[in-house]
C-alpha cells in the first residue's frame, strides 16, 4: 500500500472525509429522528429494561447515555495507549466505525416488541460513534503539518455538517412520503432511515481507511495485540502521558479551559432542539409549525456551522488560535445571554444561526489547537484525554440543565447560568497566551 507524506492533499482530504461519513449519525439519529421515534413508541409511559422496571422514558434514555459515556471514559484511554504502543490506530478506528454503523442498521428492528435488544443496538451505535472519534481525531497531527491543522480540521467539520444535511433531507422526504418510496408507512420509513445512516457511514468511511496510515507506517515492532504484555505496555504508555501532562503547563491549562467551555457549548448543541420544541417556551402556532420550524433551525445550524469552522480557521491565521478561541467564547456567552430572552420563532431562528457559527468555530478550532500542543508520538493517548474531558463536560452540563428544569420549571435560567461559565474559560485562555 502506498504511503502518503505528511501534508499531502490526498491524505488530508481522505482524513477530513471521515467527518462526511460519520456525521450523519449525530444529526439524523441523535438529533432529528431517533428521539422522536423513541418518544412515539414509548409515549408518555415508563419503560421496562431487563430487570429494571417502570423507568420514566426520558430519564431512561438519559441513564443509558450516561452509562455509555462512562464506559467510553474507562476504555478509551486504555485502548488509546495500546494503539500508540502497537500502531494499530486504524484497526481500532475501523472496529468502532463498523460497530457503530452496523448497530445503526440493526436499529431497523427496534420497536416495543424488541425493546431490550433495540436499546443494546442503540448503546453500541453510541459507543461506535464516539469511540471511533478518539482515533480519528488523533490522526490530525500525524497527517497534517502545524500550519495545515486549523484548515484541515475545519474542512472535516464542514464536510460533516453539509453531508449530514443531504441525508437528513432525504430521510425527511422518506418519512413524509413513504408510499412514494415503496414503504408501508411512516414507521417503516423511520426505520429505513436508521439503515441508511449505517450504510452511509460504512461506505463513505472506506475512502478514509484506504488512505489513512496503518501500523506499518509507524515503523513499530510488530506486537501481539492480544497479549498481557501489550495490555500492560499500553497501560504504562498511558501513565507516561499523564506524567507529561503534569509538566506541560500550556497543554494542561488548555485542557482545563476546554472542559469548562465545553460544558455550556455541548449541552446547548445537544439540547437546543428540546428547548425549541417546548410550546411553553417558544410561541409556535401549533405542533405542526413547531416541527417544521425545528427542521429549518437544524438546517440553518448545520449550514452556518460549516461557515463558522472556516471563518475560525481564517481568523486564527491573523489572531492566533488562543485569541480566536477567546473571541468565540465571547460569542457563545452572548448567545447564552440572548437565549434567555428568546420567545418568538424569529428570535429562535436568529439564535440557531449564531449557535451554528459558534458550534463550527469552537469544535473545529479546539481540535486543531489541542493537536498543535501534543506530542505526536503519543497522539492517540493524548486525544483520549481530550475525549474524556468532553464526555465529562457533557455529563455535568446535562445534569445542570435537567436540575434547573426540575427546580424552576424552565430551562431559561440554565441557559443564563451557562453564560457565566465563559468567564473563567476566557480568563484561563488568556493565561495560556502569556506562557
Amino acid at each position: 500500500m502506498k504511503f502518503y507524506k505528511k501534508g499531502d492533499k490526498k491524505l488530508l482530504n481522505a482524513w477530513a472525509f471521515y467527518d462526511w461519513a460519520n456525521s450523519v449519525y449525530p444529526l439524523v439519529i441523535s438529533t432529528a429522528i431517533f428521539p422522536i421515534y423513541f418518544k412515539s413508541i414509548t409515549g408518555g409511559d415508563s419503560v421496562d429494561f431487563f430487570w429494571f422496571k417502570s423507568i420514566e422514558n426520558d430519564a431512561f434514555i438519559g441513564y443509558i447515555s450516561s452509562f455509555t459515556f462512562l464506559i467510553l471514559a474507562i476504555i478509551s484511554p486504555l485502548l488509546s495507549g495500546i494503539a500508540d504502543h502497537t500502531g494499530y490506530k486504524k484497526l481500532f478506528m475501523k472496529i468502532f466505525c463498523y460497530l457503530g454503523s452496523f448497530s445503526c442498521i440493526l436499529l431497523y428492528n427496534f420497536d416495543l416488541d424488541n425493546f431490550d435488544l433495540g436499546i443494546i443496538y442503540y448503546f453500541f451505535a453510541v459507543v461506535g460513534f464516539w469511540g471511533s472519534l478518539v482515533f480519528y481525531n488523533s490522526y490530525l497531527p500525524d497527517i497534517a503539518n502545524a500550519d495545515q491543522q486549523d484548515m484541515t480540521s475545519a474542512k472535516g467539520y464542514s464536510l460533516g455538517y453539509l453531508g449530514s444535511i443531504i441525508l437528513l433531507i432525504f430521510c425527511l422526504f422518506l418519512t413524509q412520503f413513504p408510499e412514494s418510496f415503496g414503504l408501508i408507512d411512516k414507521t417503516q420509513a423511520v426505520k429505513t432511515s436508521f439503515v441508511l445512516v449505517g450504510v452511509w457511514w460504512f461506505l463513505f468511511s472506506q475512502y478514509s481507511f484506504h488512505y489513512l496510515p496503518g501500523r506499518k507506517h509507524y515503523n513499530l515492532e510488530k506486537r501481539n495485540l492480544y497479549s498481557l504484555k501489550t495490555f500492560l505496555s499500553g497501560f504504562n504508555q498511558l501513565i507516561s502521558v499523564v506524567k507529561q501532562l503534569k509538566v506541560n503547563n500550556k497543554l494542561r491549562i488548555f485542557l482545563f479551559s476546554f472542559f469548562i467551555f465545553t460544558i455550556p457549548t455541548q449541552t446547548i448543541i445537544l439540547l437546543a432542539s428540546y428547548f425549541g420544541a417546548d410550546l411553553n417556551e417558544i410561541s409556535w402556532k401549533d405542533e405542526e409549525t413547531m416541527q417544521s420550524g425545528l427542521i429549518i433551525a437544524i438546517i440553518v445550524i448545520q449550514i452556518l456551522a460549516a461557515a463558522g469552522a472556516y471563518v475560525s480557521a481564517k481568523l486564527s491565521d491573523y489572531l492566533g488560535n488562543i485569541n480566536t478561541l477567546i473571541c468565540i467564547n465571547i460569542l457563545w456567552a452572548t448567545i447564552c445571554f440572548f437565549g434567555y430572552f428568546v420567545t418568538s420563532p424569529l428570535e429562535f431562528y436568529i439564535a440557531a444561526g449564531f449557535i451554528g457559527l459558534g458550534m463550527g468555530g469552537i469544535q473545529s478550532l479546539s481540535r486543531s489547537t489541542y493537536s498543535k500542543l501534543i506530542d505526536v508520538k503519543y497522539s492517540t493517548s493524548y486525544f483520549s484525554f481530550y475525549d474524556v474531558s468532553q464526555k465529562l463536560s457533557i455529563v455535568l452540563g446535562t445534569a445542570i440543565y435537567a436540575t434547573m428544569d426540575i427546580y424552576t420549571g424552565s430551562i431559561r435560567l440554565a441557559i443564563l447560568l451557562f453564560a457565566l461559565f465563559f468567564i473563567p474559560s476566557i480568563y484561563i485562555l488568556t493565561r495560556i497566551s502569556k506562557l
